[in-house]
């Protein structure tokens, strides 16, 4: 009888009920705002509920993401491999030549001046970063929490692994992912602050179309380019390229339909998972995560404010030829920035038609935050 009561013992204290924390708790409850956001209210859900399931299961099941270092049997757990290849920047650069498959670059080439949006787009990061090295933070980690400004996932777990900083990375994804999720939300009162009803209701000229030739000579160029400068900038450019790349050249169907769909896909199950992993109760849960978020707030809005801007200043150089809503697409939230835009304008006209002229700095934004963060790398001589 009494073996009987102590393996029912065994057993009971074996369920994740004793283990459990008040921080534990708190993260359970935070997975669970997530899932609910993205599964009813269709905030980026497929982003945000693999992010959420890894944050459930790591706050339930902490060897989850155990180290092989740490085990008895020196089999580590099944997320901390995923993790790994986040660390090492694999899946960040698998995600941008997925987006490259996926990303028409035409409205870009039609309207070059886009790129001038994308780029004023990435105030916020430049901003962020001296915030936070005020804050106390060391440079490396500043340039690392900064790339949220861009709000660009993939690219803000690329440079944390880069620069080192992958105790700061489960932070620093979740804020860049949320903030993705809520550009509906963020960027319409910043919008609608810098700008005049007489702006938000400019029609833009149709784009001129664009050949076969400049779609193929474009991510070409454009890696030759941004990579002979900037050549930490190749996984992100150059993966990003090689999607558009496998897209525009009409030859390689079956390496764009894998790149774009199956393995995108698997990839972000891979990436959202491990980096819903990292925030354990026990990492997450400090005054640094606060600061973080804060920064990551401040600079996606100042991002948001200087594309903006810009484009009210394009607007008067042009004389009216240039929506200035269109700016607000320089953040790398691709689509959801431009449709932000053409939901705007259309509030202000419905027979506005802003979607095609938005994705220009859209993309330009993209490319603009990959360039960012390869600045950063070649500052600190990674």
């Amino acid at each position: 009888m009494s073996y009987v009561t102590e393996t029912l013992g065994n057993l009971i204290h074996q369920t994740a009920f004793f283990n459990l924390s008040w921080g534990n708790l708190l993260m359970i409850l935070v997975a669970l705002v997530f899932l609910y956001l993205a599964i009813k209210k269709g905030y980026e859900p497929l982003l945000l509920v693999p992010i959420a399931f890894g944050m459930l299961l790591v706050n339930m099941y902490p060897e989850i993401m155990a180290n092989p270092e740490d085990t008895s049997n020196g089999v580590g757990g099944l997320l901390h491999y995923f993790y790994i290849l986040d660390e090492w920047s694999i899946l960040p650069s698998l995600i941008f030549m997925g987006v490259g498959a996926m990303t028409d670059f035409g409205p870009l080439i039609a309207n070059p001046i886009s790129f001038l949006m994308g780029a004023a787009a990435q105030l916020g990061i430049y901003l962020a970063y001296f915030m936070a090295i005020l804050m106390g933070f060391s440079d490396k980690a500043a340039a690392a929490i900064s790339i949220i400004g861009g709000a660009d996932g993939p690219t803000s777990i690329f440079l944390c692994g880069k620069l080192g900083q992958t105790q700061y990375m489960g932070p620093i994804a979740v804020a860049a992912y949320s903030y993705m999720s809520l550009v509906p939300i963020i960027q319409p009162p910043i919008m609608k602050a810098l700008t005049t009803e007489k702006e938000r209701k400019i029609k833009m000229e149709q784009l001129r179309p664009v050949s076969k030739l400049e779609r193929i000579l474009f991510p070409i160029i454009v890696t030759i380019v941004v990579v002979l400068i900037l050549p930490s900038t190749a996984p992100l450019i150059g993966m990003l390229m090689l999607g558009n790349l496998f897209r525009e050249s009409g030859v390689v169907k079956q390496l764009t339909e894998t790149a774009s769909n199956a393995l995108m896909y698997i990839v972000v199950i891979l990436l959202g998972t491990s980096v819903g992993a990292s925030t354990s109760a026990e990492a997450f849960l400090k005054m640094d995560t606060l600061k973080i978020v804060a920064l990551g707030m401040i600079a996606f809005a100042f991002g948001t404010a200087g594309g903006v801007l810009l484009g009210k200043l394009l607007c008067k150089v042009t004389k009216g030829r240039i929506n200035p809503l269109i700016g607000s697409a320089g953040v790398s939230a691709v689509p959801m920035a431009a449709r932000v835009s053409q939901k705007v304008g259309a509030e202000a006209d419905p027979s506005n038609f802003l979607l095609m002229h938005a994705m220009g700095p859209n993309v330009a934004g993209v490319i603009g935050t990959a360039v960012a963060a390869g600045t950063f790398m070649a500052i600190f001589g990674v």
